[in-house]
């Protein structure tokens, strides 16, 4: 951010999650009607570019959930 505003604004760190999280969404709220202000950084468009290549080279892939799942808890354990 340009301007020097608090990081964290005071009183944030005091709020539970729950309440923060609904802070971060009322901000976001706040945001979205000016969405098209929002620029999209070039990295991201350069992973969508890569995704949507991958895509039309391959086709639809993917691994079923059970699969995942299991892999994931593997790797959760390993730490």
């Amino acid at each position: 951010m340009s301007s020097k505003l608090p990081f964290p604004p005071p009183g944030f760190d005091e709020l539970t999650i729950d309440e923060q999280v609904e802070y971060l969404q009322a901000l976001w709220d706040r945001i979205m009607p000016r969405e098209g202000e929002i620029s999209v950084p070039d990295w991201h468009m350069e992973i969508v570019q890569e995704r949507l290549a991958r895509y039309e080279a391959n086709g639809i892939e993917g691994t079923p959930w059970e699969e995942f799942e299991k892999e994931l808890i593997e790797q959760l354990i390993k730490g």
